[in-house]
């Protein structure tokens, strides 16, 4: 059976670099469903609006995370840390504590910048906000994909770069391993 897998994009821009690396995984690895998850109408998070299944995108939105085996985050850096997007995407799939729909659920995080260090601080931050929500990020592999204006055709809105494309492949490939140990885990 398919595996569902969400696509969180940490960047709300039409055309940004994370979200052509996230066009570009369905091509590597044809085996999975993907749903692309848009947190581009979800609220701040406010503690007063958080009742019941919460506003309308957030409904949606963790519902449809809900539906997934695995969740991919791409995500650049901003300011040397988190998108604040994603922050807030984070925030609302934690809540109801409880029952929140990220609770053991496996995550990929992959992040393309133009700089040379890649997305390192800003991972290691949404991994942090991940450890506190007790999701199950894949763990000992990185996928930092630095000077993306090399590796990608603006037009296309794809990643042509041939090594990064398989070194992504190899990752997207490990994470739907990670989905069968987590789901062994949680059985």
């Amino acid at each position: 059976m398919s595996k569902k897998i969400g696509i969180i994009v940490g960047s709300l821009r039409e055309n940004s670099f994370n979200r052509m690396i996230a066009n570009t995984i369905p091509e590597l690895v044809d085996s999975a469903q993907y749903e692309y998850i848009s947190i581009a109408n979800l609220p701040l998070y406010n503690a007063d609006l958080d009742h019941a299944e919460g506003p309308d995108p957030v409904m949606r939105y963790r519902e449809a995370i809900q539906r997934t085996d695995g969740i991919i985050i791409v995500s650049p850096e901003y300011n040397s840390g988190i998108p604040g997007v994603i922050k807030n995407a984070l925030d609302w799939a934690s809540t109801p504590t409880k029952t929140a729909v990220l609770i053991r659920k496996p995550i990929g995080l992959i992040g393309a910048t133009p700089g040379v260090k890649g997305t390192i601080l800003s991972q290691q931050q949404i991994r942090q906000t991940l450890d506190a929500t007790s999701s199950y990020v894949l763990p000992n592999q990185k996928m930092y994909i630095s000077q993306v204006l090399d590796k990608v055709d603006q037009e296309s809105g794809k990643l042509t770069d041939e090594t990064t494309r398989k070194y992504l492949q190899r990752y997207v490939q490990s994470f739907m391993q990670w989905i069968d140990q987590v789901q062994r885990l949680n059985e």
